[in-house]
């Protein structure tokens, strides 16, 4: 027999059935060339897995390489996670085919922002509000609702609902009103004001003169603005002369009229995004279609010097960080009124 050497180096005899000539070719016959020597040091070959054992031990390779991301991954690509199929938190969705748009965002969100109609003893006003749950609760600004006896709200597709103050807070310009008798409304998803930056992009919904569902978009121009409003009822909300003034103070100057002798200032979020009178109590929102802060207040050009004006918005505007909204949230449940 032939010798040969197997892998560790050691000679060895081909098996019997193992051909030593070739088969008779061109009148001749010929050798089977010598099988090469594998020096000792060389390793042998790994079994290479197949099938669902081999693809259970790859995804096990890059579990441990990639650790917690690989969860987050597998979600995204099977539709388990948040974002399956949009960006999602508690209820408003951008489509992912829209997601980082102005239409995206407004097509979410539209539906969970209404207009507000108020009315009492000084008048009535109009503004807006944001649903944050199913039932009906909507949160909007003090000033909006500020000394009214009797509250209306139109929703998006139309509907209208009596609804009742459940809380007010003057020191922050919030309020928590509820709808009676509506449910299976869209809530919005509240985001977060404090991982907001200067230039994000935003986009605002309310219902400036009436004109419920108006979008406009912008920017963030700038954070932590004091802004100073009105405490008093008479000042505020019915005594708007139906949403026609809209009177702050900032910077020392008093606009859209007389905030009065009872104020109280917050530290708001600046955007260019146009805001008119009716978008008081309606959306700031971020991109991804999460609600950042509630709209409170504008400049309009001549308004300064307390005295009223019917411009429209030179993209100065105001809103109230979600942050505030949210810590404020139990305080407005409880029925407090202060």
């Amino acid at each position: 027999m032939t010798e040969s050497y197997r892998h560790d180096g050691a000679p060895s005899e081909y098996p019997s059935e193992y051909p030593t000539t070739y088969p008779e070719a061109s009148g001749g016959a010929g050798a089977w060339p010598a099988p090469p020597a594998y020096p000792p040091h060389t390793p042998r070959h790994r079994r290479r897995l197949r099938g669902p054992a081999g693809l259970l031990a790859a995804v096990a390779v890059a579990a441990a390489a990639i650790g917690g991301g690989t969860a987050y991954a597998f979600q995204e690509l099977t539709g388990g996670g948040a974002g399956g199929s949009g960006s999602q938190v508690n209820g408003t969705t951008v489509a992912a085919s829209s997601k980082g748009t102005v239409a995206g965002v407004a097509e979410a969100v539209g539906p969970s922002i209404v207009e507000i109609k108020a009315a009492g003893s000084s008048g009535q006003s109009t503004g807006s509000g944001v649903i944050i749950s199913e039932d009906g609760e909507i949160v909007t600004n003090n000033h909006v609702v500020s000394g009214a006896s009797q509250v209306q709200v139109a929703t998006s597709d139309g509907k209208t609902y009596s609804a009742e103050v459940v809380g007010t807070d003057s020191s922050k310009d919030l309020a928590l009103i509820k709808v009676q008798g509506a449910k299976g409304l869209k809530a919005a998803s509240l985001g977060d004001s404090d991982k907001v930056a200067v230039g994000d992009d935003v986009v605002a919904i309310g219902s400036p003169a009436g004109l419920t569902g108006t979008v406009t978009s912008g920017i963030v121009s700038a954070l932590d603005r004091d802004v100073t409003v009105s405490r008093d009822e008479s000042q505020g909300g019915s005594g708007q002369g139906g949403g026609r003034e809209w009177p702050f103070e900032y910077g020392g100057e008093q606009f859209n009229g007389e905030t009065g002798e009872q104020t109280t200032t917050y530290q708001a979020i600046q955007t260019d995004a146009s805001l008119n009178p009716g978008n008081s109590g309606g959306a700031l929102i971020n991109m991804d279609g999460q609600i950042i802060g509630i709209n409170s207040a504008m400049y309009s050009a001549g308004s300064s010097q307390g005295q009223s004006s019917d411009a429209g918005s030179v993209g100065l505007g105001f809103a109230i960080p979600v942050n505030d909204l949210k810590a404020d949230l139990d305080t407005l449940r409880s029925g407090s009124q202060r």
